[in-house]
């Protein structure tokens, strides 16, 4: 009986490779290059790297794995309380898994990368740009999987595409990858020092614009982060690193807002804009799961406690319609989190009723014009206020943490005037005003290292919100911080609590069994990450 199983995956697997194989003969016939055409086109290769839906603010990632996954096990987002609510869904796992690798990001990765290798030596040079950038992207995304499962097949990953051999990879060891992509991370932003843009490059890239110095600092800043995430498991490395970068800005420029090479209106932040094409929101994402309710601990106790100017752009005080009369809510008040399902809904489904917050519609998830985020501004110089606090200048944190607090509030702002939406708009908040909450309010950079760390974790993570909710994870498992209120207990056996990883999606488990061995006994709800230290 093992045997016929052992036969019947490998069955499975072929199919499964064959299929990889008619989108490898598809990618290389889509991307040919027009000036020859029998060579696929590394600059389309980039293009469509880039604009893999993944990595922009559309509806099926963020209805099928942001908001039921990450934003739930952050608190970032509204959830019912329900004997599911921390079940993972294996068939929408599958889904982001096969958006990785094939015929997703990884398998166009690995046919530009044969297209490149295949170049005459003498030619390799005039893409070297399009293959530092595309692998800082790729990389980055690979982080993300292992934040989420762990050890992941990488090395021998997409060997269709790159050799037209059936080779089902290996799980590589977690630590290993963040080696591997923080080298990658290092050598491009050594690469794009000196690079000078062309045309072609401005034309394949659909996020920087070709812009050499901001692809320098992204790459520094993805090293940054992925440094700082394993500071804990790895803090000699990590405290070395960091602080040989903080202390020589001009050798390791960062995505922090101080780049003067952009073009007129460009924003310091990596965004992946919307196509021209787009118009559609996250409306249904959010309303099909009711996450448009607000969060209770990120509303009634971050945000409100301390007159946040943020809740305005992060949140509506909604309120009751009697007699075709809406009248508005006085305050800002979520759900309890204890709240049970049935009350959740009643309260909302009730027009005379509706006496709690919604998240803003204008800023967020009625916005066909909202970006992808990559990488924001207010995320380095919270990290760098953390490495400060830690291993460095108490006044530098300090800095670097107001800092973020202000960008993060820009951030906001722009997410909602630049709307497509078209109801009101909030006023931008003085600087003054700006200034005068986070030096005054309950956010103010006091007391001992520990308790500035906390405020750190918290603003870091407020900034996230659902909409950087997978990062917002990742640091959450990494710091404890924010500290949360106690998650309500589901009744359901094996999921009562939110997990420590990612399951690996079932297919790759029948698909890819015999390396699944390796890594089986990691398996589980409960086994943390490498940069997981208790």
């Amino acid at each position: 009986m093992k045997k016929l199983r052992n036969i019947i995956c490998l069955l499975v697997a072929a199919l499964s490779l064959t299929a990889m194989q008619s989108c490898k003969t598809e990618l290389e016939d889509r991307y040919q290059d027009p000036e020859q055409t029998d060579i696929p086109n590394i600059r389309a290769f980039m293009t469509q790297i880039l604009n893999n839906s993944r990595l922009r603010s559309e509806y099926w990632h963020y209805r099928t794995f942001v908001l039921p996954h990450h934003a739930r096990y952050t608190q970032t987002t509204y959830f019912a309380n329900n004997n599911t609510m921390y079940q993972q869904s294996d068939s929408y796992t599958n889904d982001y898994w096969r958006d990785f690798y094939s015929p997703g990001m990884l398998g166009v990765y690995r046919a530009m990368e044969r297209t490149y290798d295949a170049l005459p030596e003498a030619e390799r040079a005039e893409y070297d740009a399009f293959m530092h950038a595309t692998r800082v992207i790729v990389y980055g995304q690979a982080a993300k999987l292992v934040n989420n499962f762990g050890d992941i097949p990488f090395s021998e990953a997409g060997s269709l595409p790159a050799t037209d051999q059936i080779a089902l990879g290996k799980f590589d060891d977690q630590k290993e990858l963040y080696d591997q992509f923080i080298t990658a991370f290092t050598e491009a932003a050594e690469y794009f020092r000196t690079y000078q843009t062309t045309n072609d490059f401005v034309r394949a890239d659909i996020i920087n614009r070709g812009n050499s110095d901001k692809w320098r600092r992204y790459a520094n800043s993805l090293r940054l982060r992925a440094l700082m995430q394993i500071s804990k498991s790895d803090e000699g490395r990590a405290r070395t690193d960091i602080m040989t970068m903080l202390n020589a800005p001009e050798m390791y420029p960062l995505i922090d807002g101080t780049q003067t090479s952009l073009e007129e209106g460009g924003r310091h932040d990596v965004l992946n804009q919307k196509l021209t094409t787009y118009t559609s929101s996250l409306l249904d994402a959010v309303r099909e799961l009711n996450s448009h309710y607000a969060p209770d601990y990120m509303l009634n106790t971050v945000l409100k406690t301390a007159n946040d100017p943020r809740m305005d752009m992060l949140f509506g005080k909604y309120g009751k319609t009697v007699q075709n009369v809406f009248t508005p809510n006085a305050e800002f008040q979520a759900l309890p989190i204890t709240t049970t399902e049935a009350a959740a809904d009643a309260e909302y489904s009730n027009a005379a009723l509706r006496r709690y917050a919604i998240v803003d519609s204008t800023t967020s998830w009625i916005n066909s014009n909202l970006p992808g985020i990559l990488m924001t501004t207010s995320e380095v110089n919270f990290i760098k206020a953390e490495a400060q606090e830690r291993w460095g200048s108490t006044a530098s944190a300090q800095t670097a943490y107001e800092t973020a607090v202000a960008q993060s509030i820009d951030f906001y702002y722009y997410l909602n005037n630049a709307s497509s939406n078209t109801g009101a708009k909030v006023a931008r908040p003085s600087a003054e005003a700006v200034q005068a909450f986070i030096k005054d309010s309950n956010i103010a950079y006091t007391g001992a290292a520990q308790a500035k760390l906390q405020l750190i974790g918290t603003q870091k993570w407020l900034h996230f919100g659902w909409l950087q909710a997978e990062q917002a994870w990742a640091d959450y498992r990494r710091t404890g911080y924010p500290v949360l209120p106690a998650f309500p207990i589901s009744n359901l056996n094996g999921f009562q609590n939110p997990p420590l990883r990612l399951l690996y999606p079932s297919n790759e488990v029948t698909n890819n069994s015999m390396n699944y061995e390796a890594v089986r006994s990691k398996d589980t709800r409960t086994t943390r990450i490498f940069w997981d230290i208790d």
